[in-house]
């Protein structure tokens, strides 16, 4: 007599796939949700996909077993409740981003209806006040320009030196210039 395995082909083609977004991903955030209307997780979703962030929810035992397979053990402590897992494969930040702008837009955190469970960057797993600090985070474009400025800004203040430093020759020499010519006459 057979036995049929508890675990179908179809669960683990599940818990592959998990392991890849787990793996693959620049960044992910594990998420619990209460009470959140058709409404608004539609309008989450639809943010998170302009983002290019995937979301969807995960079953505990699926993910458990994803994640101890990518060695990503300490998720485990955390999959409890309801799950749904948000991840981009392009940008560590923008998960984190849309999902705090979202919860803060919303007031969801205050009513426990949408919260971080925690969350993934590069691989490395961070808590949900890490999340957090990580969406306050200025954008890379953002970085960008300042380090720019701050790098025009010397330039910018070395030409005004050098001019004024020219314009003070021309003065001096424009002086010698008038005082040759008052002596000459």
């Amino acid at each position: 007599m057979e036995y049929k395995s508890k675990v179908t082909d179809k669960k683990r083609a599940i818990v592959a796939e998990l392991k890849d977004q787990l793996t693959t991903s620049k960044g992910a955030v594990l998420v619990s949700y209460k009470g959140l209307t058709v409404a608004v997780d539609t309008e989450l979703r639809r943010e998170l996909r302009a983002a290019g962030v995937t979301y969807h929810v995960v079953k505990n035992t699926m993910t458990r077993l994803a994640a101890k397979e990518a060695g990503l053990d300490e998720i485990t402590e955390h999959l409890e409740g309801t799950t749904a897992l948000a991840f981009s494969k392009e940008d560590a930040v923008a998960p984190a981003k849309v999902i705090c702008g979202f919860m803060k837009k919303n007031k969801l955190e205050d009513a426990g209806i949408l919260t971080i469970k925690t969350g993934l960057v590069e691989g490395k797993v961070i808590s949900d006040n890490e999340v957090k600090a990580l969406a306050d985070l200025p954008s890379k474009e953002q970085l960008l320009a300042k380090l720019l400025g701050s790098m025009n800004a010397p330039l910018a203040n070395t030409v005004g030196v050098m001019s004024a430093i020219v314009s003070s020759i021309v003065r001096v020499v424009d002086a010698v210039r008038e005082q040759k010519e008052k002596s000459a006459a």
